[in-house]
């Protein structure tokens, strides 16, 4: 398969998970196996201590434009003007909100935010399409 960039202008419909950090892989931006010393990348074997891992930002929407509607994931750093924060520092604020009792900063309350933000909003992707060779 080979992979060519382009523009798609398209509104968001809605949000397809709601994990919007992920530990990230500072090599290869894969996804780390992590436990309470260490982490590890399964696909290009980067390991380290824990408490070093880095996050990155993973936005999964549906989106539609005049005629379609697509899967579209952001990822990455472009989010922190969205989020105002770097993925660091939104996971480092979930893990402090989990720990307290009275839990006003609910992991509700930062859903019901970005549904906000983007649902209904128009954004510009830049997506990679897929075509196949051959067919």
């Amino acid at each position: 398969m080979n992979g060519r960039r382009r523009l798609l202008a398209a509104s968001v419909i809605s949000i397809q998970n709601f994990n919007f950090v992920y530990p990230s892989c500072q090599n290869c931006f894969s996804r780390l196996f992590l436990d309470s010393e260490r982490y590890s990348c399964l696909k290009c074997g980067c390991s380290g201590d824990a408490k070093d891992t880095s996050y990155r930002y993973r936005l999964s929407l549906e989106v539609a434009d005049a005629h379609n509607v697509f899967e579209v994931t952001v990822f990455g750093s472009c989010l922190d003007a969205y989020f105002g924060v770097t993925a660091k520092g939104l996971h480092r604020y979930i893990e402090e909100a989990d720990q307290e009792p009275d839990r006003d900063a609910s992991p509700d309350v930062l859903v019901k935010a970005v549904e906000t933000c983007f649902i209904g909003k128009k954004f510009v992707f830049g997506v990679k399409v897929q075509t196949r060779r051959g067919i």
